[in-house]
């Protein structure tokens, strides 16, 4: 089974290279495994770094390729002071 590598970016903070990578059987799980992580690594990060953030998922094959990408936006705004 190929073996895929997630990358993730994040604004301020430099890039997280997956070194390990994860099989996956197609792109299309390819895709679900990037769109499962995007929620994981906000999870943990957006209450550490304020109100406007956007973290990038970058799939790359074996050969380095990128085969997927997707990028999850936050935005807060606090209404009352």
């Amino acid at each position: 089974m190929p073996r895929y590598f997630f990358d993730i970016r994040s604004a301020g903070s430099p890039q997280d290279r997956d070194d390990e990578g994860t099989e996956c059987a197609d792109l299309a799980a390819v895709r679900k495994a990037a769109m499962r992580v995007l929620p994981d690594i906000a999870r943990d990060d957006i209450p550490k770094d304020g109100d406007r953030q956007t973290f990038t998922v970058v799939a790359r094959d074996e050969d380095g390729q990128a085969v997927y990408t997707a990028t999850l936006t936050f935005a807060g705004l606090q209404l009352l002071r």
